[in-house]
């Protein structure tokens, strides 16, 4: 949310340089895209006093707006992003801030996975321990996946964990 982290594109066409052919504005876009996702991901990996890099995918949705909308309201969340720093499997965080994401759900067809590792299936924990469930959140590179069950849409939301040095940068400086 800071504004450092940003990125801008310009373009005023002083350059001359124009993309004749199709092929030319696809190999363009591609990279541009390339480009602008590695940019991304490497302003969430920068966060302050980051451990851990955390891929929210919410897929199954309605509508690729309520996937979005979920997968930031979880990749916000205080307590998702300390649990991760943590390594805490405790879905229930991830549930309780799909729940307030204000987009409607039934709870009973939802599944959550860290990583690969399903530990809520259909409305209920499954079988996998506490402790097997940390596995995958002991890695630099996390992902989230919720899975809804109520259509095809999917979107994803790219963030970090917080850590108590996140926390004791921002409480030192002033601006």
């Amino acid at each position: 949310m800071s504004t450092n982290d940003s990125v801008f594109l310009l373009a005023n066409g002083a350059s001359g340089a124009r993309l004749r052919s199709s092929s030319d504005k696809q190999k363009y876009f591609a990279a541009l895209r390339e480009v602008c996702i590695e940019l991304s991901k490497k302003i969430a990996k920068d966060g302050e006093g980051a451990s851990k890099f955390l891929e929210i995918r919410v897929e199954g949705a309605r509508s690729e707006a309520d996937a979005q909308k979920m997968a930031m309201t979880v990749a916000t969340s205080p307590l998702v992003k300390t649990a991760a720093y943590g390594e805490d499997s405790n879905w229930g965080r991830i549930l309780a801030a799909i729940g307030r994401s204000g987009v409607a759900f039934d709870p009973s067809k939802v599944d959550i996975s860290f990583g690969h590792l399903r530990v809520f299936r259909h409305g209920a924990p499954t079988s996998v321990s506490a402790e097997k469930a940390r596995e995958p959140l002991k890695a630099k590179e996390v992902t989230l996946r919720i899975h809804l069950h109520a259509g095809k849409a999917q979107g994803f939301y790219w963030t970090c964990d917080f850590t108590g040095q996140y926390v004791d940068i921002n409480a030192r400086y002033r601006t």
